[in-house]
């Protein structure tokens, strides 16, 4: 049997489009005469569709759609379809939906498997749309019995080490009912390391079954997750036989003789070389800002370039996603900027080639401190005064985005977000903030990786000491610990969980830096309540992955 994997990218909502796509796709795959195509995770809707499966409008569209789908396959006759979908529960009780994998072949729904285990941990809700399974079966389809499942459904087993196990364990069930093949949708999102990860775990349970394994996983950014694809294909002895590509569509074939044979032996597609981990970190960020301003409708982006690292950073990845064209750059000195930071500005904009424009504050800087003069009186200049000039910039970008129907680049990173150095209205202003989830320490290492094949990014901003200037000669260092310590302070404390006491005791980090730290990271949840969405590339980010309250004490 001639297998086909279609890697796509869906566009969450859109039914109409995401049909289309396919269809496209399946024109030119059927030239070679597969047996069977097989797509991702709840490729009709997009994955994740989140509150769109409150509306009854929407789910409707979506049984039109699969209809539709039941017509686009009698044009195909020979080539069944394998595809991840959401259709109607028909228990008396329970939740109204399930997460499917649907096989049609010739105008007719041959065999529809439901996902067994839904997540409801870091970014996933599926229990608060959809039911579970009742029973998981194995079909019979030209030679082969199918074990099919979704996602979840491949990744509880001890080793894989998530954070909820469940009572079973839908890949062992499909092989005790005698499937000869086992095939995985997925909608996996990206993290650093999460390729491995999902290799490892898919590879040890095809080995210990016994049997080959196909997982087709979705590509393309989706608001805050970033899906890396990668789809694999293993034999069944756990062995890579081909894998797609990261951060791109792409169309494999295999045919299932070749799945019983040694991954050393197959004349299959060759698997690709991991790339190292900041081409992976790069791919994902260009992808997950190319797809937001696509999806959304923007195609043109307005960012503050300050003269440090993080808005060059910022500027580098958005030229590589949007094109040079497409980037202004907009620098906005102040009394307390300093004539190398825009010297930096200028000359990154320069070497990246975009537009680039110059808007001094200052004498905007001082009518709003005369404005507020009769307010504040003879109080002492403080951090309200600094941050006002972080909000006349926030608000002048904003202000161009605007008029221009141009989308703003936040530049913030997460070591920053983490404790509030940064400013409600300010340098927080803007419509997606793609470095939002790196710590200072990685954005140092993409820059430098930018530069690998010539200076992008100058080199006094990668060495200058980081400063907000927001008043005479600051440093980040006057208000913060050294960014490598406070770095894993947070990783400790936001990635792994562990508490202020565990930290201080067993890493034998300075208790009063450990604890002023957390107490900042709970002060400010505020702040990150009203962030733009941020770019998920770690394995607990802020926003949606990280849920915490603001009115508490704990």
């Amino acid at each position: 049997m001639k297998i086909t994997l279609a890697q796509l990218n869906p566009t969450v909502g859109d039914l109409d489009g995401n049909l289309e796509k396919l269809n496209l796709q399946l024109n030119k795959i059927t030239k070679d005469n597969p047996d069977l195509v097989i797509l991702p995770e709840l490729f009709l809707t997009g994955y994740p569709p989140r509150d769109l499966l409150d509306y009854d409008s929407f789910i409707r569209r979506c049984d039109a759609a699969l209809t539709r789908l039941l017509d686009i396959s009698l044009n195909y006759p020979e080539t069944a379809i394998l595809i991840g979908t959401v259709t109607r529960c028909q228990f008396e009780h329970g939740k109204k939906l399930h997460n499917s994998a649907i096989l049609i072949e010739n105008g007719r729904i041959l065999f529809q498997q439901n996902k067994t285990l839904l997540p409801a941990y870091d970014v996933f809700d599926e229990n608060r749309y959809f039911e579970p399974a009742k029973e998981v079966k194995v079909y019979p389809f030209r030679g082969e019995l199918l074990g099919i499942s979704i996602c979840e459904d491949a990744w509880n087993e001890a080793e894989a080490k998530l954070p909820h196990l469940y009572a079973q364990n839908p890949l062992q069930q499909l092989g005790r009912a005698g499937a000869t093949l086992l095939i995985n949708l997925s909608a996996s999102p990206y993290y650093l390391g999460k390729e491995q990860l999902r290799f490892a775990t898919l590879a040890r349970q095809s080995k210990q079954l016994g049997l080959p394994l196909i997982m087709v996983n979705q590509v393309g950014g989706n608001d805050e997750l970033i899906f890396d694809g990668c789809s694999l294909i293993l034999n069944n002895k756990g062995e890579k036989i081909a894998q797609a590509p990261q951060f791109a569509e792409k169309i494999i074939s295999i045919d299932s003789d070749l799945l019983t044979q040694s991954a050393s032996l197959s004349p299959s597609p060759a698997v690709p070389a991991p790339p190292d981990s900041m081409s992976q970190l790069e791919g994902a960020l260009v992808l997950g800002i190319k797809d937001y301003f696509a999806k959304c409708g923007f195609s043109e982006a307005v960012i503050g370039l300050s003269g440090g690292i993080d808005s060059a950073l910022t500027c580098a990845l958005a030229v590589k996603a949007l094109g040079a064209d497409k980037v202004w750059g907009i620098t906005m000195p102040s009394p307390y900027s300093s004539g190398g930071s825009v010297d930096d500005s200028k000359i990154l904009a320069d070497n990246l080639g975009i537009h680039f424009d110059i808007i001094p504050i200052s004498n905007l800087y001082q009518s709003y401190l005369d404005a507020l003069k009769p307010i504040f009186g003879d109080l002492p200049m403080g951090l309200a005064e600094e941050n006002v000039q972080a909000r006349i910039r926030g608000n002048l970008l904003m202000s161009i985005a605007n008029k221009f129907n141009r989308l703003l680049l936040t530049t913030g990173n997460k070591s920053e977000l983490a404790v509030g150095y940064c400013t409600l209205y300010g340098d927080m202003s803007g419509g997606l903030a793609p470095i939002s989830d790196l710590p200072k320490g990685l954005v140092y290492k993409l820059s430098r990786h930018c530069n690998r094949n010539g200076i992008i990014i100058p080199e006094t901003t990668l060495t200058k000491e980081p400063s907000a200037e927001l008043r005479p000669d600051q440093k980040d260092q006057d208000s913060l610990p050294p960014y490598d310590l406070l770095d894993r302070i947070l990783a400790l404390y936001i990635d792994d969980g562990i508490d202020a006491e565990t930290i201080i005791n067993q890493e034998g980090l300075p208790a009063e830096t450990v604890s002023e730290i957390i107490a900042a990271v709970k002060r400010n949840e505020y702040k990150r309540r009203q962030a733009p969405p941020g770019l998920k590339v770690t394995s607990k980010a802020f926003g949606c992955g990280r849920r915490m309250p603001v009115a508490a004490r704990y």
